[in-house]
């Protein structure tokens, strides 16, 4: 008899696949297994979960906000060991929260999502990966708004024979002591490292663009008498937790409400200036001429110290070109350079994972994007059906907690798929009519908030359009998310 020609493998099929294992990825896990669904993957590019925690390993690496807020509600840590939680710190906490809800098994890593297409014929995802090809009923993205470093287009930056790196790639092995370092870039990452490595380089330019307004951090070690307080007596962190975040919300009423109680702010931080520059021509360069607040406001002591060194200059003249062993600027001034560091950013909108997205038209995230992203609560995306982004268009924050928004995201994207489940449904996708009702209404707010003065920053699309940032108050957020709208949803 002949021998029947070998079948194709089936291809591996899981209920929900989840992009990434930072905050989001982590936290819609463990409410899928909370919830008894059991059957999903997460797709980690690293060795490790954690995200951007994990990534960015740079000197000095820390978070803006609060520890008590940057973290779980359901998972409290009594044991921070300052008020703004470190980098090495957060990358602990991350992987302790995956190894206590036993997350590791379900986790693919050292796999790099590769893209998705929608199959409307059969209502589900095909997703490629480095690891192979799979299929889901429903994908979560949870990879973040700053993922995806960022780096500039400069003449010549190809040429460069130094070592180089991005500040989210840092790289441990170059020893920078008595080197001649260049950073390109004065934002949340520089500020942070700049300041560690000043004193152990042989000379280090800063290269600015823009200045940033920058107010004091106020951190300080935590007692050991507050930690046993939040360990014995859990309402004692609880109550710590409640004034942190109110704090934080007051923010909102000079951010949107009236932008000119900024001035507040902006006086805190031209006194900071003050205070720690004493070169007249230095405080001219680092003083920003627009209004605090349009740009994303930093928090630091240790700064303005670090660039008032001797072996410290910051230069505000445009980059003309990079050569193999130097930067030139607009003005003919060539800088011998050993080492080159991009504090860049990252691709907070138009990032590159909207290019291998495909919906039920046919068509990309980039393409239904190209004049700027937008969802619905940044949760949904009108004909992407059983898509769902944490950390999505417009949800990003400039005054609080990304942990509290990714807690209302998931908890959202549960109802949804309970609404799946109640009906029977093989997909569920946002009416048109209601992502676009939602968005006119959230870019008319937008339009008065201080983000809207005129500055540049990346919380804009290329269009000038307002993209990453929510206007308004988070408990706003959590209640718009508390409960979903069955009418707002279309289900096949």
């Amino acid at each position: 008899m002949p021998r029947s020609s070998p079948q194709p493998e089936a291809v591996p099929h899981h209920d929900v696949v989840i992009i990434g294992t930072g905050f989001a990825g982590l936290c819609m896990a463990i409410k899928l297994k909370e919830a008894g669904q059991n059957d999903f993957m997460l797709i980690e590019r690293g060795g490790d979960v954690g995200g951007t925690w994990r990534d960015n390993q740079y000197p000095g690496a820390a978070c803006d906000v609060p520890s008590h807020l940057y973290s779980f509600s359901f998972e409290p840590n009594t044991d921070w060991s300052r008020k703004y939680p470190t980098q090495p710190e957060l990358f602990a906490y991350l992987r302790g929260v995956a190894d206590k809800h036993g997350l590791r098994p379900n986790i693919r890593f050292n796999t790099h999502f590769e893209g998705a297409e929608f199959d409307s014929a059969n209502q589900r995802w095909t997703v490629r990966t480095s690891g192979g090809v799979f299929t889901a009923r429903v994908v979560v993205s949870g990879s973040g708004g700053l993922a995806e470093p960022k780096l500039p287009e400069i003449a010549g930056v190809e040429t460069f024979r130094g070592d180089t790196f991005h500040s989210s790639r840092w790289n441990h092995d170059i020893d920078l002591a008595g080197k001649r370092v260049a950073v390109i870039g004065t934002g949340a990452s520089a500020i942070q490292f700049v300041p560690e490595i000043a004193a152990k380089v042989g000379r280090l330019d800063v290269y600015q663009r823009t200045p940033n307004w920058i107010i004091p951090r106020p951190d300080r070690a935590y007692s050991g008498i507050e930690k046993t307080l939040f360990e014995k007596l859990p309402i004692t962190r609880q109550i710590h937790r409640s004034v942190i975040y109110w704090g934080h919300e007051a923010r909102v009423v000079g951010l949107v409400l009236n932008p000119a109680f900024m001035v507040l702010f902006q006086k805190i931080a031209e006194r900071h200036i003050r205070k720690q520059v004493a070169d007249p021509a230095l405080r001219a360069k680092v003083t920003p001429d627009y209004t605090i607040g349009c740009k994303r406001i930093l928090i630091s002591n240790d700064w303005y110290p670090a660039i008032s060194r001797d072996n410290v200059d910051v230069i505000t003249d445009g980059i003309r070109e990079i050569k193999a062993h130097s930067i030139v600027t607009a003005d003919g001034t060539e800088r011998e350079v050993d080492v080159l560091i991009f504090a860049t950013g990252f691709y907070a909108t138009e990032n590159p994972i909207a290019d291998v997205i495909r919906g039920a038209d046919g068509q990309t995230l980039a393409d239904v994007w190209a004049e700027g992203e937008e969802a619905f609560l940044g949760v949904q995306v009108k004909r992407f059906p059983n898509l769902f982004f944490i950390v999505g268009p417009n949800s990003g924050l400039g005054h609080s907690s990304m942990v509290f928004m990714i807690e209302a995201q998931v908890r959202y994207i549960s109802e949804v798929l309970g609404l799946m489940r109640d009906r029977e449904a093989r997909s569920v996708d946002i009416r048109p009519e209601v992502q676009d009702q939602f968005n006119a209404g959230l870019q008319q707010r937008l339009g008065g908030s201080i983000w809207a003065t005129g500055c540049q920053s990346w919380y804009q699309h290329r269009s000038g359009k307002i993209t990453a940032l929510w206007p308004g108050f988070t408990w706003e957020y959590w209640l718009k998310t508390r409960r979903i709208n069955p009418n707002h949803y279309l289900t096949a």
